[in-house]
């Protein structure tokens, strides 16, 4: 059955610092879906004729695709706001504590349903995400998203080096890690990641099986930590004395490649950004975590001298909460701190397309187009008084820069998957 939906639309399929013809907008634009997938898509007065009697819902609000978390932490979700502490002893003070309750199926369950719907009353319809340790973390997470029609990618915790509670082993890293994947491979709109916590975490045996692990499994994406920290890089450093930089620890182990996400990358060195831009492997920024941290931040420039591929990530216990709006926007200030100026519609790509980019879903979300699935997005950038105010008059461009310096949950009137508000899915 055809649906229609018309209104102000607008998105971002490439990198408009390469390419400004990539941004897309209709100021009355008309989507039509038809089980869930965009099939059309243009200006209102151009598809009207074709598409006049399809049943058609006036949005009102700018439609945006569904944004795209690149990296967060759905066992985080209670530790946001965690006082005092660098990135270290935050995990050991308040991190692994909290990991350590997702041993208990039920809790997990709880948290997992709270996460997902937090995520689309933020406009994030996907997500890469880490679990724990424990193989029912990610059971909780991969059912309550099948429940949502969410497209969610992610895998049990790899980690033999940490805490009591935390700890597993390179058998049983491998062992539940294949059991997972053959659970859910192919199930709703779900992708497994295999997920070593980061180099300090794991022995070489681990780190050796996540390796296999992605040998066997091509279709799946490494998802981990880069140079997120001074004192974390320090510290890899002196385990892998003999290792050329941070990146170079995973490198020999086959962990990095066209489809490996690496969160943060603060302290990157030259080598790195050259090999991450060879290999196709990308990082998702999270200044929101690395500011709220004291960590740094990505080096913008250095990154774009090179051609990584880039994308956005809440992180969200470190971070200051869900929103890809006001991630959006702390990236701006990151960017600018080192002299570098963040276009917002460049921003906005990072969110939606370049996230979609580097979790290899181009072909189904990202962009609003044909062929692609319906999740979308319409923004209120008249969300609060200030937010009126400011946007009153101005342009697209400026109205989009407000909307991610200014805008949070409050600016998102409505979220869709597949075409179907969130919540109703009906």
């Amino acid at each position: 059955m055809l649906t229609a939906f018309r209104g102000e639309m607008l998105s971002v399929a490439r990198d408009p610092r390469d390419d400004p013809a990539a941004v897309r907008y209709e100021p009355d634009g008309l989507l039509v879906v038809e089980d869930g997938v965009v099939v059309a898509r243009g200006a209102y007065d151009a598809l009207a004729e074709r598409f006049g009697a399809v049943p058609t819902e006036r949005l009102d609000g700018l439609i945006v695709p569904g944004f795209v978390d690149a990296h967060v932490h759905y066992p985080q979700l209670d530790r946001i706001a965690s006082h005092g502490e660098q990135l270290l002893d935050w995990l050991e003070r308040h991190i692994f504590p909290a990991e350590q309750a997702f041993a208990e199926r039920a809790h997990a369950d709880a948290v997992a349903a709270a996460f997902l719907d937090e995520l689309l009353r933020h406009g994030t319809t996907s997500a890469l995400v880490f679990a724990t340790v424990h193989e029912g973390s990610v059971d909780a997470l991969f059912e309550a998203a099948l429940a949502r029609d969410m497209r969610i990618v992610s895998g049990k915790v790899l980690m033999d080096l940490g805490p009591e509670g935390l700890r597993d082993t390179p058998a049983t890293a491998r062992g539940e890690s294949e059991a997972l994947i053959a659970r859910w491979r192919g199930r709703g709109r779900l992708g497994y990641a295999v997920t070593p916590r980061f180099a300090l975490t794991s022995s070489d045996a681990q780190m050796a099986a996540a390796g296999e692990l992605l040998a066997a499994h091509p279709d799946v994406l490494l998802h981990t930590h880069l140079a997120e920290n001074p004192r974390e890089c320090a510290a890899v450093a002196g385990r892998f004395p003999d290792a050329a930089d941070y990146l170079d620890v995973y490198d020999r182990f086959g962990l990095v490649g066209a489809r490996s996400v690496f969160a943060h990358g603060c302290h990157l060195t030259d080598r790195s950004c050259a090999r991450l831009s060879a290999t196709g492997a990308g990082i998702a920024t999270c200044p929101s975590s690395n500011l709220f941290l004291g960590s740094g931040f990505l080096d913008l420039a250095q990154a774009d001298r090179f051609g990584v591929k880039l994308a956005l990530g809440s992180d969200v216990g470190a971070g200051t909460g869900l929103s890809m709006l006001h991630t959006a926007g702390l990236a701006y200030q990151a960017a600018l701190a080192r002299d570098v100026r963040l276009d917002p519609f460049r921003a906005l790509y990072w969110a939606t397309a370049g996230g979609a980019a580097m979790l290899h879903l181009s072909d189904r979300i990202g962009a609003l187009e044909p062929g692609q699935e319906a999740d979308f997005v319409v923004l209120d950038d008249a969300a609060t008084p200030l937010m009126a105010r400011r946007t009153r008059g101005a342009t697209l461009a400026e109205r989009l820069f407000a909307l991610q310096i200014l805008g949070d949950d409050r600016a998102i009137r409505a979220t869709y998957l597949r075409g179907r508000r969130a919540g109703s899915m009906s």
